[in-house]
């Protein structure tokens, strides 16, 4: 089969497009190089949805932000994907530079037609955000900002797509990929190949390579990985908006936020690694995030971190995102360099894509069956009592509760290995429920989950794994090894 269009990587800006392309009579397939969706980028990062006032006037990131973030609650809404408009703050703390550059950031805010932005006092800030640290003298106010769950995101953006046709390929590492009468052949590391019309790059951080492998590598991308520390649900209220401190040339620097299930985020740093794959926390790099979020709201306990994790972003070298088609390749399409704010602009980067590929030629023609709605994750935990009781009485998985921490039942568990994309191993399971989320990190559901996992799919325990490839959980069964 010749697939009308191949998307490579399914992280945020791959689904969102699937998503939008499975609006249309397409053949469309997504090829991702892990077990799972959302691996790169999208599977670890601030989780903002930024509202304007940061790109740089004129550039396409600040074009797709103004655009994106209406877009982005909307699909957020259509898909169930937890979502809040909470604002963001970014803090000064005494010195006339940083004044000057919230001044800066508001002008930029204004003329990227960034709405209901304000310049705050410290005492103004403080009203509205009291455990803000006495310190900060001046407030760069951001009401349409908000928080989302990217992964969440991801994978119901590309559960979406599957819903209305659209193909998915796992473990499908791309190593060559060859151009010969209009047609793109793509072979994996394990000797696969598929074949399109035409191939649009969302490689994340690996999408120089890409183009590199037809010849249009006319951009670089360096890996920045940025350390992270989640706290318990019991700090979760310390704070209700997204807290920046004066952005760097190295990014947006240290924020302390809420996230959509009630904990509190702080990070990230930005240290230049060498690889994308460069997932390692460090002792410097926490003591360093811990340190900075302190300074914006002193009063956090950091006792009550439960997990620390490192998020690598796509830098690109031309300092704004890579999204066209290729000059030298005809059917190639580049989304490149897509760093922050790149979540805010998925939607809007997806439709802008659609246009560069209807301009290339891909002929559009419309589903009139098509349903971009998804059911809710979380619909069961959100019921009161009363409700709970009635649905367990027709669905008695609900009733057996896996996960304590977070309350996840068997059920829950069940509907994340059975729905698209469906749950292959425990991260997997752990990133669509948020059992092994709470406290425990899965100590005590971990065996069960695997229990289930290996039953649904018709594997042994043995082969269930942790997040596919060779990161199987157990050696063996007592007595055979």
């Amino acid at each position: 089969m010749i697939y009308d269009v191949l998307i490579i990587g399914a992280g945020v800006t791959g689904g969102m497009l699937a998503r939008e392309l499975s609006k249309y009579e397409l053949n469309v397939c997504i090829l991702e190089k892990e077990n799972d969706v959302a691996m790169g980028a999208s599977r670890a990062n601030s989780g903002i949805i930024h509202g304007g006032y940061d790109p740089v006037p004129g550039t396409l990131k600040a074009k797709l932000n103004t655009e994106g973030v209406e877009l982005l609650f909307a699909a957020a809404a259509e898909l169930n994907v937890p979502h809040r408009r909470n604002g963001s703050m970014v803090c000064a703390f005494g010195t006339e530079e940083e004044h000057a550059l919230l001044e800066s950031l508001f002008q930029r805010g204004l003329e990227n037609k960034t709405p209901g932005l304000q310049l705050l006092s410290g005492d103004e800030a403080r009203k509205l955000e009291p455990n803000l640290s006495p310190l900060v003298s001046k407030v760069l106010y951001v009401p349409n900002a908000g928080i989302v769950g990217p992964y969440e995101l991801t994978i119901a953006a590309v559960g979406n797509a599957m819903d209305n046709g659209v193909s998915l390929m796992r473990n499908f590492e791309v190593i060559r990929i060859s151009h010969e009468d209009g047609i793109f052949t793509v072979i994996s590391s394990s000797g696969g190949q598929v074949q399109g019309t035409y191939l649009v790059n969302c490689a994340g951080g690996y999408a120089d390579r890409i183009a590199q492998m037809v010849g249009d590598g006319f951009y670089s991308i360096t890996p920045r990985a940025g350390e992270y520390m989640l706290l318990d649900k019991a700090e979760g209220e310390r704070v209700r908006h997204t807290l920046f401190q004066c952005p760097t040339k190295e990014g947006k620097g240290i924020l302390v936020t809420p996230t959509t299930h009630g904990n509190l985020l702080v990070g990230p740093t930005a240290t230049r690694v060498d690889t994308p794959e460069s997932r390692d926390t460090t002792p410097e790099g926490l003591a360093q995030v811990e340190s900075l979020a302190a300074k914006s709201v002193p009063s956090v306990n950091f006792r009550q971190v439960i997990t620390s994790f490192t998020g690598v972003r796509a830098t690109g070298s031309t300092g704004d995102f890579v999204l066209e088609a290729s000059k030298t390749v005809p059917g190639f399409i580049h989304a490149g360099a897509i760093e922050s704010p790149g979540l805010t602009c998925c939607v809007s980067i997806a439709k802008y894509l659609l246009e560069i590929l209807a301009d290339a030629g891909l002929v559009l023609n419309g589903k009139k069956n098509w349903n971009g709605t998804r059911a809710d994750f979380y619909a069961f935990a959100n019921m009161n009592d009363t409700e709970k009781d009635a649905f367990i009485r027709h669905n008695p998985d609900y009733g057996k509760i896996v996960c304590r921490c977070e309350m996840v039942s068997e059920g829950e568990i069940l509907a994340a290995i059975r729905t698209n994309p469906p749950a292959l191993d425990m991260d997997a399971v752990k990133r669509r429920t948020r059992s092994g989320m709470g406290r425990c990190q899965g100590g005590f559901c971990g065996p069960y989950v695997m229990e289930l996992i290996s039953r649904e799919l018709g594997i042994p325990m043995e082969n269930v794994t942790k997040s596919g490839g060779k990161s199987e959980m157990l050696v063996g069964r007592i007595g055979e090894v």
